[in-house]
């Protein structure tokens, strides 16, 4: 009976730590090894693996992270900026447009969650961490393309309006500060990371987009030079290129973690100059952005100067 009894123990024993063994392995990629098994059924049950082992799942991104094949499919489908997606970008222009002109939120917000642009950043972001930099240079190219019919478009509809006065919409997009770096980070980082999982049926997308705006910005572009508001471009212009930077390098950040595959072409000093001029870059609209945030709060004359001359300080200074 003893016996029977030290057997069925040994066979509990083993199944735990099999398990143990099991849960170790699940966050490891095919072509990863772990580093050392547990040394005990003790040591792996203790509750300072089991709770490790717990947070470590509980946080985990790789569990249910999509095939690169498939990740990489869908950026470059989100970024493709052709048939579908250019048609869509001139309607939410059109939308975005209507909404600041009438003082919509509703219709607005329908604008953000059509826009093409999100995907064109994210595809960028992809060049970047995979250091490809003919991806890069297309998606780039592809994204100015999208910008510079965004502001046309929506001047030649501010021109064009009757409606000349700037809505609270209008004026609300011509303040950016800190807390906008912040918006499009934490946006930036959910929106690459449900776009990068198995199943993407979620809300988070349309969420990302509301919050992290890029068409009404540059539709308030378009209203200033329609109507000679050089002041609110400014602005409005700011808040559109720390949305669109930071969305990029949390992008980046979830790519580099998800250790997608390089290039064929990629060196590592390509790499490390890619993204260093991504640091380069961030630093400067960070550090714009954080002056303009202090002499808004110090209020006088410095901070309408300092916001009309920021655009122009990015423009010369961040570039690839």
């Amino acid at each position: 009976m003893k016996k029977h009894e030290t057997g069925r123990l040994k066979e509990r024993r083993e199944e735990r730590e099999a398990e143990a063994w099991d849960n170790l392995m699940k966050d490891l990629k095919p072509d990863e090894e772990p580093t050392q098994r547990p040394a005990s059924v003790e040591e792996a049950l203790s509750g300072q693996y089991r709770l490790k082992d717990i947070v470590k799942q509980a946080f985990s991104l790789k569990g249910d992270t999509a095939d690169y094949d498939v990740i990489k499919s869908r950026l470059d489908a989100g970024g493709r900026v052709s048939g579908m997606n250019l048609s869509i970008l001139f309607f939410a222009i059109l939308i975005a447009s209507i909404g600041l002109n009438t003082n919509s939120t509703a219709v607005i917000i329908g604008a953000m969650l059509i826009s093409p642009l999100m995907g064109t950043i994210q595809l960028m972001g992809l060049g970047i961490a995979t250091a490809d930099m003919m991806k890069f240079k297309k998606a780039m190219t592809g994204f100015v393309f999208q910008v510079t019919t965004a502001i046309l478009t929506s001047t030649i509809y501010f021109w064009l309006s009757p409606l000349k006065e700037a809505t609270s919409e209008l004026l609300g997009r011509t303040s950016p500060s800190v807390y906008d770096i912040l918006i499009a980070t934490f946006g930036g980082l959910a929106g690459i990371i449900a776009m990068t999982r198995k199943d993407t049926t979620s809300n988070v997308i349309p969420g990302v987009a509301i919050a992290t705006a890029l068409m009404p910005p540059l539709c308030t572009v378009g209203y200033s030079l329609a109507n000679h508001h050089w002041s609110m471009m400014g602005g409005a212009f700011l808040l559109f290129i720390i949305n669109t930077m930071f969305i990029l390098v949390a992008a980046v950040t979830i790519l580099i973690v998800l250790r997608v595959p390089q290039a064929e072409a990629a060196t590592p000093e390509l790499r490390t100059r890619m993204l260093r001029a991504l640091v380069r870059n961030a630093t400067i609209v960070l550090v714009v952005t954080v002056l303009l945030t202090v002499l808004a709060f110090w209020g006088g004359p410095a901070g309408d100067s300092a916001k009309e001359m920021a655009p122009a300080m990015i423009t010369t200074r961040a570039h690839f």
